[in-house]
């Protein structure tokens, strides 16, 4: 029987821990450790933790005395892991009944995959975990190239991921390394980069867990949060063909694709800056834009903006609702059937 170890890094979520350890020790099929990482939380995460090793002998508890941040508990989790596979599980966050077996069985029977990983489903934490129905559970499985999953990435310059149900092989974990500090918040993306370029990845279409959103974190998401989200996924894009280019089948046209998907990402985020009068905002993604992919300069889109900028944003504001009726009209005319 295959051994799983989930690392449970926990700061801050003593309210959380037990049922998220509870959702691993109930995955039946594989043999388990719960490797829990008290990053100094200031609540009762030592004594949840407590309970939990004196009710079960598979759960393990360390903790720091002083605050590391979560980069570095990660990579002590990755170092602490012994087990044919791992698992990284916010103390936050849940696996789906299963989860694990569903995993480990197709990376058992095929030595080359890498990493698998599956749909998660999101919640708000002042919700309760959403229903799960076996009955309707799909367990499909493709495998694919890395390069496919890496084509995936650079298309949508986005992470297809849902970090929780990501499975690893702990000995290509071992050799890849734990995660880049300089990546705080797109870490995780470059790690299942790295991982396809070394290896085919599987993705599940079954349910393998639940993740958890706090209104917290979505209050303020635009300017600044999408900006740094932009600069770190370029420096992903950067990282992973500075270092695993001859590794990877057509390199510097996934470079070109993915610095051609973070500019036009940036690009429309100006776009909406501009409409809304924020003339800062506008330069600065615009200027990212430009320096993320130079080629951004003759696409059509660039000339429709330049028009824009000439009218200022005080007249586009006036003539807005009018060019957008005029282009509804014509579209309904050009898809309309003759």
């Amino acid at each position: 029987m295959s051994q799983v170890d989930v690392i449970v890094p926990c700061y801050k979520y003593a309210h959380f821990l037990r049922q998220c350890v509870e959702s691993v020790l109930t995955q039946e099929g594989v043999d388990l450790r719960v490797l829990i990482i008290d990053d100094a939380s200031p609540d009762d995460t030592p004594t949840v933790a407590a309970a939990l090793i004196e009710a079960d002998p598979r759960v393990q508890y360390r903790r720091h005395a002083v605050n590391q941040g979560h980069i570095a508990t990660y990579n002590e989790g990755l170092n602490w892991a012994e087990g044919d596979y791992t698992v990284l599980l916010s103390a936050d966050d849940l696996l789906a009944p299963g989860a694990l077996a569903r995993a480990a069985k197709p990376m058992d029977h095929d030595p080359k995959v890498g990493m698998i990983y599956g749909r998660g489903v999101a919640f708000h934490s002042d919700q309760p975990i959403p229903e799960w129905h076996a009955s309707a559970e799909s367990s499909g499985l493709e495998i694919v190239p890395g390069s496919e999953f890496l084509e995936k990435c650079c298309t949508a310059a986005d992470n297809p991921v849902c970090t929780p149900t990501a499975v690893v092989r702990t000995r290509l974990q071992k050799e890849l390394g734990g995660y880049r500090q300089e990546l705080p918040h797109a870490g995780d993306m470059e790690m299942w980069m790295r991982f396809a370029a070394h290896s085919p990845i599987g993705i599940l279409s079954s349910l393998q867990a639940f993740y958890r959103l706090h209104s917290a974190n979505m209050s303020s998401y635009w300017f600044n949060t999408i900006l740094a989200d932009l600069r770190q996924k370029k420096v992903v894009f950067d990282t992973i063909f500075d270092s695993y280019s001859h590794r990877i089948n057509d390199a510097e046209r996934l470079r070109s694709v993915a610095n051609r998907s973070i500019a036009r990402e940036s690009f429309w985020q100006a776009i909406l800056a501009f409409d809304r009068g924020d003339l800062s905002s506008h330069h600065i993604m615009v200027t990212f834009a430009v320096n993320a992919y130079p080629g951004l300069r003759d696409e059509p889109e660039w000339a429709r903006m330049a028009w824009k900028r000439r009218l200022g944003p005080r007249f586009w504001s006036a003539l807005r609702p009018l060019a957008q009726r005029i282009r509804h009209v014509w579209l309904n005319r050009v898809t309309q059937p003759s």
